[in-house]
């Protein structure tokens, strides 16, 4: 598997994982839109096929990372994909002064929020509310960098 800045070829792929991942997924021409923001940190995990694995992607505002998105392909899952895209942007964090990585998890997605605590991110609040499709909380979970 390899890392990779997500690019142009990658937009499509990217989507349709959106598509399978979130009940409320973002467009093609979101993820387009992405790649000229400068405050946008989003990765690809490919196979050695370069076939998508995964993708995440942050906001990186001043000396703070806001994770936006965490997706997996469902095939792919298990298999260490989510640690290697989280350890890139807590590696790209550190790099780049951030003292602090945030996102937000559906509080019925265990799984996810496993993986964040086994990362090392804690339960800072909650958004009553915050999701739709179904309407739920989420959990603002952190992680402050070394």
């Amino acid at each position: 598997m390899r890392i990779l800045p997500m690019s142009a070829e990658h937009i499509d792929a990217v989507a349709a994982l959106e598509r399978v991942c979130f009940s409320t997924p973002w467009s093609a021409t979101s993820l387009r839109e992405e790649l000229d923001n400068p405050c946008a940190v989003f990765a690809v995990a490919v196979g050695e096929d370069g076939a998508l694995l995964g993708y995440v992607g942050m906001h990186h505002l001043v000396d703070e990372g806001f994770i936006t998105n965490v997706a997996v392909a469902p095939s792919a899952r298990r298999q260490g994909v989510a640690q290697a895209l989280l350890r890139h942007l807590s590696d790209y964090g550190a790099a780049h002064g951030l003292y602090r990585i945030t996102l937000e998890v559906r509080v019925s997605n265990a799984p996810a929020i496993a993986l964040y605590e086994g990362f090392g991110f804690q339960i800072l609040g909650r958004r009553p509310k915050y999701y739709v499709n179904p309407v739920e909380d989420a959990y603002i979970m952190g992680k402050e960098l070394s």
